[in-house]
């Protein structure tokens, strides 16, 4: 149709961005609306901030195909979340299937580019069918090339994945290379092969769900947060930009926090600790009272929750958490918290945010299932990001703080800057109960009398405890900076922030360091 007039030319370019809004097929959009899903751009929508999205590549779509609809399955472009800069892209399931194509593929890798160029999140709303078979080679190379992208932005500017439903194959690879992954609960699914594939190569039989729900990608460690619906996604996404700076060379977000003189003494802090050593309580609850608000985000809450990873404040400024949790395992270290530690510290120190480390465990988790499944290698990955991480690391030891255990959850030994203990705790190289066995075992077996030998059993552990596990010699020998009063924590852990504030420290150059096995 020729177009002569400028008029008939705006009409065309009028009608061709309509057509853009919502390209998919009659059949696609109405199955869609069916099942009460959103659309791409209602999505991109509600997650940045009002009228700020510019998109770009609407009228994209495969070369040399006059029919082919526009977007090529996803939607790209930039905008504000409460006023700071992203980059963004959606799926856009009714057109092939959300598949990555060639335009796809090269307005993904447009955002990308910008988003290295000027240094701002990249946020991708994954809800992809995997690659475009009918484009073969091509769809694997736009994977490779949205992949490659990925490095320079890994730890220079945060790369955020929501989940909102099925990815399979390369559609998971690239999302779960990012730094955090939220998943839509009941809507979300990652595998790498699906249920049919499965079948047909193995014989094994199992539901979508089963293979890659939200809950169980959770419990497999490849979720950071799953969210009761899309609402509760993009409000979790929102905490989170906020303690999370636009690239590595910005800073976080500050915001207000009373003075010193207005910071209450909490004096049920003094009482927090069960006198009985081995009772149990939950980490949570004393987290609530050490940072401002009450206000901590927690990160893969659900896997391998004998330990706590999480955002909160301290005087106003972003901090990470890492927390043992002694109501799983006592507290101990197995091998999926020590890979969960250890990634989340190196995001904080990728991002120069502070890491404070609250202390109750009695070690890491002994037992054969543990050795199999690489404890030994695991567990060293959790020392190595510790002592690689350069930001301001603060130790605070609530009860107890045995063995290896002690060592990785920021001793000063492995680089922590300063530890702190309130006078509950214990440091040794076992608990008391184990230390009997190995160093009393023999004589006390030969005790026939069992109320002598438990007489004498309790005097040794009275006695180990007073002189092995107190934590006053561990002051006496320097490895605490102070042991302070419970209820002076939140301030205590104001002042040591501050005196690290201008922390600096490099490393001898070379070209990267070697992850442990």
């Amino acid at each position: 149709m020729s177009l002569n007039t400028t008029a008939e030319k705006l009409a065309d370019l009028r009608a061709r961005l309509e057509k853009a809004q919502d390209p998919g097929s009659e059949r696609a959009r109405a199955k869609r609306d069916e099942a009460g899903r959103t659309t791409p751009r209602q999505r991109i929508n509600r997650l940045l901030d009002k009228g700020s999205f510019v998109e770009i590549g609407a009228l994209g779509r495969t070369p040399d195909d006059k029919d082919a609809p526009y977007s090529d399955g996803v939607v790209t472009g930039y905008g504000r979340i409460d006023g700071r800069p992203v980059a963004i892209y959606a799926h856009d399931k009714t057109v092939y299937g959300g598949s990555v194509g060639e335009t796809f593929g090269r307005k993904v890798c447009e955002v990308m580019d910008m988003a290295i160029k000027i240094g701002c999140p990249v946020i991708g709303i994954q809800d992809s069918g995997g690659a475009r078979i009918q484009d073969a080679v091509t769809s694997l190379a736009m994977y490779s090339e949205i992949a490659r992208r990925q490095l320079p932005l890994s730890g220079r500017s945060p790369q955020i994945s929501i989940m909102m439903g099925k990815s399979a194959g390369g559609a998971v690879y690239a999302p779960v290379t990012t730094d955090f992954v939220i998943a839509v609960d009941g809507e979300a699914e990652m595998y790498v092969t699906g249920p049919a594939v499965i079948k047909e190569v193995t014989g094994e039989e199992i539901t979508s769900a089963e293979l890659g729900g939200a809950r169980q990608q959770e419990l497999n460690g490849n979720v950071s947060y799953v969210a009761r619906d899309e609402e509760d996604a993009f409000n979790w996404v929102h905490d989170l930009l906020d303690r999370l700076p636009l690239t590595c060379n910005d800073p976080v977000p500050e915001y207000w926090a009373p003075a010193d003189e207005a910071v209450a003494v909490d004096e049920t802090l003094d009482t927090f600790m069960p006198d009985d050593t081995n009772a149990g309580y939950d980490m949570h609850d004393l987290l609530n009272k050490l940072f401002d608000n009450d206000d901590v985000q927690e990160i893969q809450p659900n896997y391998a929750s004998n330990i706590i990873t999480a955002f909160s404040r301290v005087d106003g400024r972003s901090v990470g958490i890492v927390a043992n949790q002694p109501l799983e395992f006592a507290g101990c270290i197995d091998a999926d918290a020590a890979d969960k530690a250890a990634r989340f510290i190196r995001i904080c120190d990728a991002y120069n945010i502070p890491l404070i480390f609250v202390v109750d465990t009695p070690g890491y988790l002994p037992g054969v299932q543990q050795e199999q499944v690489g404890l030994i290698h695991r567990g060293a990955k959790l020392a190595f990001a510790l002592v690689e991480a350069t930001v301001p690391k603060v130790s605070l030891i609530v009860r107890k703080a045995y063995g290896g255990a002690y060592a990785v959850m920021g001793s000063k030994n492995l680089t922590g800057d300063i530890n702190l203990a309130w006078p509950t705790a214990q440091i040794a190289v076992m608990g008391a109960s184990a230390a009997v066995v190995m160093i009393q075992g023999k004589q006390l077996a030969k005790i026939e009398d069992e109320a002598q030998r438990n007489y004498m059993k309790k005097v040794f552990m009275d006695f180990y405890d007073e002189n092995m596990t107190s934590p006053y010699v561990a002051a006496e020998r320097g490895y605490l900076d102070a042991i302070i009063e419970p209820n002076q924590t939140r301030l205590m852990l104001r002042q040591a922030l501050r005196q690290l504030s201008d922390k600096q420290e490099k490393d001898l150059e070379k070209k990267h360091t070697i992850a442990p096995m």
